[in-house]
């Protein structure tokens, strides 16, 4: 999936009820970075392991890309302060297993796979997400699948998703007040 897709991706879930309060949350978080908090719940491997899967996801292009945005710093903030401890846990086994994944299939931890290694492997991850989603009954849901959503979310309510990606702006085009109907409209009668 390319970085346009990510967006249309994120872009539809836009239409739900709560993503305006998604979004400032997201932002609030960004805001809260700015202090640059030691990390509290990923430790430096997982941090490692954490920056490498979002750059994987959305790397640097014509725009900067996750790490960039501190999408790493993000996602433990999210962790730490959002995320109930159940699914936190989750989060941290789904690290450990991709890791233990990397070692099974090209022998080093996932952030000392070359990059060819952890897409192959990310890949992998995304296929098997898809293939369980296509399943009938309840399931958890797969690692790969919260780290990709973690990522564009922790991206694209960065300034750096917002304004360099996305060229958001809160007030598009320009305020001009009082401005008369006439000048507004074109000439009265006209095309």
């Amino acid at each position: 999936m390319d970085r346009r897709d990510a967006l249309r991706l994120f872009s539809a879930t836009a239409a739900l009820p709560a993503v305006p309060d998604l979004l400032v949350l997201g932002r609030r978080l960004h805001e809260r970075l700015t202090a640059r908090p030691a990390l509290r719940t990923l430790d430096p491997h997982q941090n490692a392991t954490v920056t490498a899967v979002a750059d994987r996801i959305l790397p640097a292009t014509d725009t900067p890309g996750a790490t960039a945005a501190r999408v790493n710093e993000f996602i433990d903030l999210l962790l730490t302060e959002w995320t109930p401890q159940e699914a936190r846990a989750r989060f941290l086994a789904g690290l450990a297993d991709l890791d233990a994944r990397a070692r099974a299939a090209f022998g080093k931890a996932f952030v000392d796979g070359g990059e060819a290694d952890q897409v192959r492997l990310l890949i992998v991850l995304e296929d098997e997400a898809l293939r369980l989603k296509e399943q009938p009954g309840p399931h958890p849901e797969p690692f790969f699948r919260t780290i990709k959503y973690l990522t564009m979310y922790g991206y694209y309510t960065s300034e750096i998703g917002a304004k360099q990606e996305l060229h958001f702006e809160i007030i598009p085009g320009r305020y001009v007040p009082c401005t008369p109907l006439s000048a507004a409209s074109g000439p009265p009668g006209g095309d």
